[in-house]
């Protein structure tokens, strides 16, 4: 399990230890350590600043876990359930007063061009922040971190901080967008300069940007309307266009992701065709050499019959005081012509 720093003036319980990666208060974007939870935020909501806000991260909750959290927040019991069960699609809900939000961040894996997909889920309510991290893939490793260092997004409230996840998330989208993209172009030039790459290889690179869609497509249409609808909880002007920016450039890596898609099935087609092409040619190859082989083998065929009444097996010259039987070396050579005839006849047509 991953860990973090705890800032906390009274420690969280034992039960509460392991899952609670890192909890403060923000209060004009600077931190402060946090005490009780249900107090922290009573007296926040009672006299807080708008953007001031308390900010719990978790990582991998049970129930149990999540219960003394949500006991002290009192969040929707049905987000509460989609973030215990997790394997959510990216989703924008409104629960009351709570915006609950899921984003599949990925991560590139070098050694083997994989990607993997983790999950990141947020609770946005009335001065509170909780975001629970399910898998590696997230990050949040070191955005906290940079946040509290450049603290302008922290004045803006949870919905700042979701600004920034989301903000960095689309930057890993991009990243991984532009490692696939040299993937294709390795796989597009091996495909059609002859250099042996396998229908595996092309279906595995297909099946992780199939992984890559089934991330960022999802989220274009939340991402959008938080920008957009009349209805968002986004209400600052500053950070409406913050989310408009992101949302654009969410759209641009949607748009290479569904034209690597197109390309890598036209790829494997041209593949496949080329697989048919060559497998066609060695066919044409093999029934040339069997046609070959076809005419002394039935000519042999013939004379091992071993009939009696057969002139070419006495055919003879004289030779001096002796006799030449030549039948046998006449066969031989007309297998040797017909052979060698049917060899250039294939050879002119390309068979050969």
């Amino acid at each position: 399990m991953a860990t973090g720093r705890l800032y906390a003036a009274a420690p969280p319980s034992d039960t509460m230890r392991g899952v609670i990666v890192d909890q403060a208060i923000y209060v004009g974007g600077a931190r402060r350590p946090c005490a009780d939870l249900g107090d922290e935020l009573a007296t926040l909501r009672r006299k807080g600043a708008p953007g001031d806000f308390l900010w719990v991260g978790l990582k991998d909750p049970t129930q149990a876990e999540f219960d003394e959290v949500n006991d002290e927040l009192g969040l929707h019991s049905l987000a509460v359930e989609d973030a215990i069960k997790g394997r959510q699609r990216a989703k924008v809900e409104l629960y009351d007063n709570t915006v609950f939000v899921v984003l599949k961040p990925l991560r590139y894996v070098e050694e083997s061009s994989d990607i993997e997909t983790g999950e990141l889920m947020c609770f946005i309510g009335d001065h509170f922040l909780v975001t629970v991290r399910r898998g590696e893939a997230s990050p949040l490793a070191g955005l906290r971190e940079r946040l509290e260092k450049e603290p302008a997004l922290l004045r803006h409230g949870p919905m700042g901080v979701l600004h920034a996840i989301v903000d960095t998330i689309v930057d890993t989208y991009r990243d991984i967008e532009q490692e696939l993209g040299i993937d294709l172009e390795v796989i597009e030039e091996q495909v059609f300069s002859g250099d042996g790459v396998d229908s595996a290889t092309i279906y595995r690179l297909k099946r992780e940007v199939l992984e890559f869609r089934r991330a960022a497509v999802p989220l274009a249409a939340p991402l959008h309307s938080l920008h957009a609808d009349a209805a968002s909880r986004v209400t600052e002007t500053e950070l409406r266009l913050l989310f408009r920016d992101v949302s654009d450039h969410l759209q641009a890596v949607i748009d290479h992701a569904d034209s690597y898609d197109r390309l890598l099935t036209d790829v494997l087609s041209a593949h496949l065709a080329q697989v048919s092409v060559q497998q066609n040619n060695d066919m044409r190859r093999i029934s040339a050499w069997v046609a070959i082989a076809a005419v002394p083998t039935m000519i042999a065929g013939i004379y091992g019959m071993n009939f009696e009444f057969m002139p070419e097996l006495d055919a003879s010259i004289r030779l001096g005081d002796g006799e030449f039987r030549y039948g046998y070396f006449v066969v031989v050579g007309v297998m040797a012509a017909v052979c060698a005839g049917l060899y250039r006849a294939f050879k002119r047509s390309g068979w050969l």
